[in-house]
């Protein structure tokens, strides 16, 4: 598949690491693609909501070398879809993800290699937050170590009741290395994040709740009668945050990107850039002709 000299553009100025620090994406590319198994698997829909789906569930939806190529290559569909307003990232079969497939971690145990994977999943996970959608995770059964950090990727947090978010890294002798340490603390503060790497903690939804690291939860319809599937349930959560033209949209998740990452006078820069883009642009004049925001 071509991919078109603004896409790579774009891509490089949301990735962390390039050439520069050391990392050749072919080369654990390459690595990687040796340990099969599962799938990451994009439904992009009409409505502009698109669905990830972690689909291993003979390893609890854990990410095996071909699967951390997929979400790359899935992300970079999404960077270029340009109807998109939303995603919804889910685990198949009731569970979320659990991380790593320990057969691929052990086989690439060394230092460097598990470096190279380090940074190549930083990368991903994050032009996956930095996407022009606005994107929540749906968090059924549990989502456990590398996981855990995938749901720190997404704009908002949703669980099924009963379900757990859990940084089991110490337990495995590690921290954090997708990125989820750093993403934790801009969402729960420094000492929540403290609590739930050094402790382990298992997060229920009342306790995600209570630490800002969850939106909102949901109730399984298999659990109770008359509710409807949590797919279901989550698209129709995110659709209040994603009603309107798509350019609309993009900006607004541009403009918050924007203060979430930048020093503020480059942050104002950037949004006057962004209002450019849709001020005079047919959503606004369609707006002003039938529409008077004093009444």
């Amino acid at each position: 598949m071509s991919v078109s000299p603004r896409l790579l553009q774009r891509q490089r100025s949301s990735c962390v690491y390039s050439s520069i620090h050391g990392f050749n994406q072919d080369e654990i590319k390459e690595k990687l693609q040796a340990f099969h198994g599962g799938s990451i698997d994009l439904l992009k829909q009409d409505s502009g909501i698109a669905v990830l789906t972690i689909n291993n569930p003979s390893r609890m939806n854990a990410f095996s070398g071909s699967m951390m190529i997929d979400l790359e290559e899935r992300v970079s569909q999404l960077e270029n879809w340009p109807e998109g307003k939303g995603l919804i990232v889910q685990g198949a079969a009731e569970t979320f993800c659990s991380g790593s497939d320990l057969n691929a971690v052990r086989a690439i145990s060394n230092q460097q290699d598990g470096m190279k994977m380090c940074m190549f999943m930083q990368n991903a996970l994050t032009r996956l937050l930095r996407l022009p959608l606005i994107s929540v995770a749906l968090v059924e059964g549990r989502a456990l170590g590398g996981g855990a950090e995938l749901t720190t990727a997404c704009d908002f947090r949703l669980m099924e009741a009963g379900s757990v978010i859990q940084f089991v890294h110490k337990h495995m002798g590690l921290v954090p290395g997708w990125g989820g340490a750093a993403r934790l603390v801009h969402l729960v503060g420094s000492q929540n994040a403290l609590k739930l790497l050094g402790g382990a903690v298992k997060v229920d939804p009342e306790l995600g709740v209570n630490i800002g690291l969850v939106d909102g939860v949901l109730e399984g319809h298999q659990k109770t009668e008359g509710a409807a599937p949590l797919l279901q349930q989550a698209e129709n959560w995110l659709s209040r945050y994603t009603k309107g033209p798509a350019p609309v949209i993009q900006a607004v998740k541009k403009v918050v990107l924007s203060g979430r990452e930048l020093p503020l006078s480059e942050a104002l820069r950037t949004e006057k850039d962004i209002f450019g883009t849709v001020w005079g642009a047919p959503a606004n004049l369609e707006a002003l002709a039938s529409k008077s925001k004093h009444k």
